[in-house]
């Protein structure tokens, strides 16, 4: 045999012998989910393939590589206390984390003014307005936090009030609550950088459920969890970047256990109970099956015979948020000079919110805004060189004209990502999560389910993934 051709066949041997595979678990989705839920099954002794459409692993967990070699986070990138299964396995695959930037005073750009002031960890690191507004402001999040501890984070659609709290949206609760400006442009800060949606788009259960799953089994969700850094959801990051989380699980679940760029088309059923499940280049034949994508992206997979009638209808009914990020990239942290530690929250911009995302060695300085929401989706038609410059703009406007000198400008349209369609997770609208909340996690047949969105703890956050998959390889594992 000529050695080109065999070359060139190699792919097409390849394909052949994953195509005539038999295994126990075909897992849809290499993100944190499928990767977790692959790693349970593997140690269990059994047999699995990853089918993942991108040409990467991570999902929503992305690194870039910068100009000068080192990464920077376009997806997921912060950790912190409670979230106990991603921190468990960042220290089981070798990896350290360093605390969020938080040294000097953030920024309040409100009427086109600065206004420095120092974060109050008692409330998340909103600023303190004026008396008035902050009391609403500390009385909503009280009254949020007290309900959503009365929900199950297992089944919060099992509350005698789901129903009532579903039928309105997360907007008209808080109109009810507040009425000042300023305590609602910091609301509404707030609710876009949790859930990259505006604050008519949840339900109010759903928005409780989000709360009440900022945390663990010892430990209540609350509002500050979610939106603080020290001590918060915002607390560390990961040296060398979160997408090791999932490069390195991958490298030890093995190459060709994952199936790159082979996005699933079907999922059939077998006369014997087993299941095909068949991308545009491979089919594999399995006992049980993962779908390890969110609700939205899970219903593009064609299922027979069909799921259920009620898992169609919330994967119909549950769109993703809307997320960009923009990451400025500078020789040095200059802010930190001027007393600043990054962090913005804005009344005008596509950048509503920043961090200081410069790596714990300090070799260059780098700012990450946050591109969410009705800003996200305004700029899907817009070129990335005016989004650049807006962004530009923006941080001119925050840190003064020491901004404009950004040697690179990172951009990260998770709208516009094939595989995604947005981020960091799928909500649900009025009247979804009180009727259809079972299906999210309820398997169909020998389908199981997981995804961020499933979690009961950490919902829309890497831990949350992380779980999910470990439930679902419970789910398996005891089936056996």
């Amino acid at each position: 045999m000529h050695l080109p051709f065999f070359i060139a066949i190699i792919p097409i041997l390849m394909a052949s012998l994953a195509s005539a595979r038999d295994v126990d678990v075909a897992i849809v989705g290499a993100g944190l989910s499928g990767l977790s839920a692959a790693k349970d099954i593997a140690k269990a002794g059994k047999t699995f393939v990853i089918f993942e459409a991108r040409s990467r692993v991570g999902g929503r967990v992305l690194n870039a590589q910068l100009d000068n070699g080192e990464v920077q986070e376009l997806g997921a990138e912060f950790v912190g206390p409670t979230q106990d299964r991603v921190l468990a396995l960042a220290a089981e695959l070798g990896l350290t984390t360093y605390p969020t930037y938080t040294a000097g005073k953030a920024i309040l750009y409100r009427n086109s003014t600065v206004i420095p002031y120092d974060a109050d960890l008692a409330t998340g690191g909103l600023p303190r307005v004026s008396s008035e507004a902050q009391e609403e402001l500390t009385s909503l999040i009280t009254e949020l936090d007290a309900l959503a501890s009365q929900l199950d984070v297992n089944a919060p659609w099992n509350h005698a009030n789901a129903s009532l709290w579903d039928s309105m949206t997360l907007k008209s609760f808080v109109g009810s609550r507040i009425s000042l400006q300023d305590s609602q442009l910091l609301f509404d800060t707030a609710i876009r950088s949790i859930l990259s949606t505006e604050t008519e788009e949840p339900s109010l259960l759903y928005m409780l459920s989000y709360i009440a799953a900022a945390g663990n089994q010892t430990n209540n969700g609350t509002i500050t969890r979610l939106i603080g850094s020290k001590g918060a959801a915002q607390d560390s990051r990961v040296n060398g970047g979160t997408q090791l989380l999932a490069t390195r699980l991958a490298e030890r679940l093995g190459a060709a256990n994952i199936l790159l760029n082979s996005p699933v088309l079907d999922v059939k059923k077998l006369k014997d109970g087993r299941y095909k499940v068949i991308s545009d280049k491979v089919k594999v034949s399995a006992k049980h099956v993962v779908i390890a994508m969110s609700p939205p992206m899970a219903s593009r997979i064609s299922y027979d015979p069909s799921l259920p009638a009620a898992r169609d209808q919330l994967t119909q009914r549950m769109p993703m948020g809307s997320i960009g990020k923009a990451i400025a990239i500078y020789p040095k942290p200059w802010w930190r000079n001027l007393g600043f530690n990054g962090q913005v929250q804005s009344d005008t911009g596509i950048i509503r919110a920043t961090y200081d995302n410069t790596p714990a060695s300090e070799r260059f300085g780098a700012i990450m805004g946050f591109i969410e929401a009705d800003e996200m989706r305004a700029l899907d038609g817009i070129s990335e060189a005016e989004i650049r410059r807006l962004v530009t703009r923006d941080l001119i406007n925050f840190f003064g004209p020491q901004a404009a000198n950004a040697s690179q400008i990172l951009l990260q349209r998770w709208d516009l990502e094939e595989f995604s369609r947005g981020g960091p997770v799928a909500y649900c609208p009025p009247g979804v999560l009180s009727k259809y909340g079972p299906f999210l996690r309820n398997p169909a047949g020998k389908i199981h389910f997981a995804g961020t969105e499933t979690a009961p703890y950490w919902t829309g956050y890497m831990d949350g993934a992380i779980r999910s998959g470990e439930r679902v390889a419970a789910e398996i594992i005891a089936s056996a």
